[in-house]
Parts: C-alpha cells; sequence; structure tokens
C-alpha cells in the first residue's frame, strides 16, 4: 500500500489524532445562537449569559461561542479563520442538509474536492463554515505523493437526491470537526510549525497558495492557505477565532508534541492535562488526551 504524504523529520502525530472543538468570538451570541441552531442544525448543549456550547444532538460539543463588549463583525479576510468544517457520516446526511438550506435561503457555494463533497456557509458576524462529506477513502486518487484534491462543481441535484426519504431534523449524531482551514502569513512558515513542529504530515501541497496536513493518511486535519493577503487580526475587537483543539489519544503523546514546540522555541501553557501553544500568527491551538 502505497502511504499518501510527506512525514516529518521527526516524530509524527499519533493516526488516531483528530480536531476536537472550535471556539469562536462572536458579536451578539443570541443571534449566532439562532443561526447555529436554525441553518446549521446544530444542538444548544450549554448557554450563559456571555457563552454557550454546541454540538449534534446528544454531543459532544463541537462548537463554543463566546462574546464580549464592543466585538464587531469581522471585516474581510483576516490571518486566522478561513473555515472550521464540520463532517458529517454520509452522503444522504449531506443530501438532507443540502435540501434544509434550499427552505432557509441563506446564501451557500459549493464545490467537489475529488475527496469528498462541501458546502460552505458563512455565520452572521462572516466566519466561514464548511459542512460536508468524505467519499470512500479506497476512491481518493494519488499524484504523485501527494492525495489529489481539486475544486469542481458539485453534483447539487445528485446529492439532494441521496438524501430523499428523511426530513433534517439537525446535524445527525457522529457529525465531527472534520478538520480547520486557516489563513497564514507564509506557507513555509505554516510547515516549520505544523508539520515540523507539531508532527502533521504534509498531504497536499500543489493547491495553489495553500497546503494541506493531517495524521493518519486522511486527506487533511488542517489547511492552510495565504489568500488573506498577510492582514492581522485585530484581537478582541472583532469576530473571530479563538482556539482550536487537537485530540492526541493520551497525555504522553500531548506532552511529546508540548516538548517539541518548545524546544523550537516556542511557548507552551499548561492546561489541566493539556497544553496550549499558539502558531506564528497567535492561532492559538490546544493539545489534549482523548
Amino acid at each position: 500500500m502505497i502511504t499518501p504524504g510527506v512525514r516529518p523529520r521527526g516524530d509524527r502525530l499519533p493516526d488516531e489524532t483528530r480536531p476536537g472543538a472550535v471556539e469562536l468570538l462572536v458579536s451578539d451570541l443570541a443571534r449566532s445562537l439562532d443561526y447555529y441552531r436554525d441553518v446549521l442544525g446544530l444542538t444548544v448543549l450549554e448557554a450563559q449569559a456571555d457563552a454557550a456550547a454546541l454540538g449534534p444532538s446528544g454531543g459532544p460539543a463541537l462548537l463554543s461561542l463566546r462574546t464580549r463588549p464592543s466585538v464587531r463583525r469581522a471585516s474581510g479576510a483576516r490571518l486566522g479563520l478561513f473555515h472550521f468544517a464540520l463532517l458529517v457520516p454520509d452522503r444522504p446526511s449531506l443530501g438532507r442538509f443540502l435540501s434544509h438550506l434550499a427552505t432557509t435561503r441563506v446564501p451557500m457555494a459549493s464545490a467537489d474536492h475529488a475527496v469528498s463533497e462541501a458546502i460552505y456557509l458563512q455565520d452572521p458576524d462572516g466566519l466561514g463554515i464548511e459542512v460536508y462529506c468524505d467519499r470512500p477513502r479506497e476512491t481518493w486518487r494519488m499524484s504523485g505523493d501527494e492525495i489529489y484534491m481539486t475544486t469542481e462543481r458539485l453534483d447539487l441535484r445528485g446529492l439532494s437526491e441521496a438524501g430523499r426519504g428523511r426530513e433534517f431534523t439537525g446535524l445527525p449524531a457522529g457529525t465531527v470537526l472534520g478538520h480547520m482551514h486557516l489563513h497564514v502569513g507564509d506557507l513555509d512558515q505554516a510547515s516549520a510549525f505544523y508539520h515540523d513542529q507539531i508532527g502533521f504530515d504534509r498531504m497536499v501541497w500543489s493547491y495553489p497558495g495553500a497546503l494541506f496536513l493531517a495524521a493518519g493518511g486522511y486527506h487533511h486535519h488542517l489547511g492552510t492557505n495565504t489568500w488573506a493577503g498577510g492582514a492581522a487580526p485585530r484581537a478582541d475587537e472583532e469576530a473571530g477565532l479563538l482556539g482550536w483543539d487537537l485530540v492526541l489519544p493520551t497525555a504522553d503523546d500531548v506532552a511529546v508534541v508540548s516538548r517539541r514546540v518548545s524546544a523550537a522555541g516556542g511557548t507552551v501553557t499548561t492546561e489541566g492535562t493539556g497544553a496550549a501553544v499558539a502558531d506564528p500568527w497567535g492561532t492559538r491551538l490546544r493539545l489534549r488526551a482523548r
């Protein structure tokens, strides 16, 4: 069997590593809760005056929302979040979601990436969201050492037909945070941090302006791109990404990654049995054990 991608020079992340949850800063919590519940189909699992947690019915929490006084809507593409991506269990689930969106009349975009079929949205603060399903792994193609990914027109009619027969009642159990996609300032720096220090494999590097990384041979758990033009984020002033979780199998695995980041000159903050680090542009990554 051909192993896709390029491994880091040092230790790589365990194959079982996965994204866990994402935390966003929003300008109007009530408005965001309405959107994520009624449009996206998540369940509000916990809510306070300035924070809430959401996930598929029955959990786990995949999305945390927080708000602060005077936070404004995001003003265009900045370093940090491009989108977070929710992976549904199968194509019929995505088809039912597509049919649901048709009733909401919310603007959306879509794409066929060869490895997956994807629907793209923006929340009320302009923050990017992808909802997608994977094609079977045995159908993924290779281009040299890379997994082949592209952006083509999605067969919306066929996808909608796949979801016929059951009403959309929210994103189903088994929905997970499939990947994160970040605006970064430089792809070589992104590779040095996420590939060499964190330990992701490089999976796709020929896509214009982008680098995709993953653990365990997946097409990507993390996308990075330079499409934002290098604009600096406005911390605590604009809606945006506060951080995201990477879940490793054990606390020992967390410690190994933490030591690599520290040895490269990065700052590592202990958080219970986990740790927090930041990429070169300040995007916060929390490492935690399953």
